[in-house]
């Protein structure tokens, strides 16, 4: 088991990426701290699925985009869990709106959990680790679109933009303190989020029109390369973004 005896904790852990990333940390050997929004009838189901793979799992219900609330979190997770090793920046929001009609709400909803929430977890969680004198791992869920236009959603993509960016300086400022920091960026991945697209034939055959594998992504596939850049095979790797599309993104980009 790659991650036995670290502790992890996931942001948006309720479901899609998120549930996969926690459950599969958990068949590695790591201890879950499972961020939600609320605790009710899916988190007792992760947490019991956790558990059942011999974890520990402490549910934190709190909104990312409040500062105070991120920073309480991280010290209940260190005293009750022992330490945090990783941290996984998965929770986000995305708006549907023409770039003429977007709101300034909508647009301050979007950055305040995408960028500003993943921003001062990260910022909690790296100075626990430089208190402790410990390295760590921060993984952040970013997107394609961290590259890729994605017209009508424009908040969402500069968003993840600004979450490559805020990597790739968090990589140098971070180094010091043994910290490593990477983005995985999905592509089209089969979760509630993306249930309308699924249920849509006409837009998902055009979409696997531009995924060279032909498929949609899974949670376990991007969980996958989260539980590589955790583990002790990622030592020497940090500042970079792996991609996990079936090839989405340079296909549509030569197209």
């Amino acid at each position: 088991m790659r991650l036995e005896n670290k502790v992890a904790l996931v942001t948006g852990g309720v479901q899609g990426i998120g549930r996969g990333i926690a459950l599969r940390f958990a068949a590695e050997g790591a201890d879950i701290a499972l961020n939600v929004r609320k605790d009710d009838a899916r988190s007792a189901d992760l947490r019991s699925r956790i558990e059942a793979l011999g974890r520990r799992c402490l549910v934190l219900p709190f909104d990312v985009a409040q500062v105070g609330a991120s920073a309480s979190a991280i010290v209940h997770a260190w005293e009750t869990l022992g330490r945090v090793d990783i941290l996984v920046n998965n929770a986000g929001i995305e708006k549907h709106a023409s770039f003429l009609d977007v709101s300034e709400a909508d647009f301050d909803a979007v950055q305040a959990v995408n960028v500003k929430g993943a921003f001062f977890v990260a910022q909690a969680f790296a100075r626990r680790c430089r208190d402790a004198a410990l390295g760590g791992r921060i993984i952040n869920i970013s997107s394609v679109h961290e590259e890729l236009p994605f017209p009508n959603f424009t908040p969402y993509c500069v968003s993840k933009g600004g979450m490559k960016m805020m990597m790739r300086n968090l990589a140098i400022e971070l180094a010091p303190l043994g910290i490593t920091v990477n983005n995985v960026a999905p592509g089209a991945i089969e979760t509630p989020i993306n249930t309308s697209l699924m249920q849509d034939a006409a837009q998902l055959g055009a979409l696997m029109g531009n995924i060279p594998l032909k498929r949609l992504g899974t949670p376990d596939d991007v969980a996958a390369v989260a539980v590589f850049l955790a583990s002790s095979d990622a030592d020497y790797i940090t500042g970079t973004t792996t991609v996990v599309d079936g090839g989405l993104l340079w296909n549509y980009a030569e197209q």
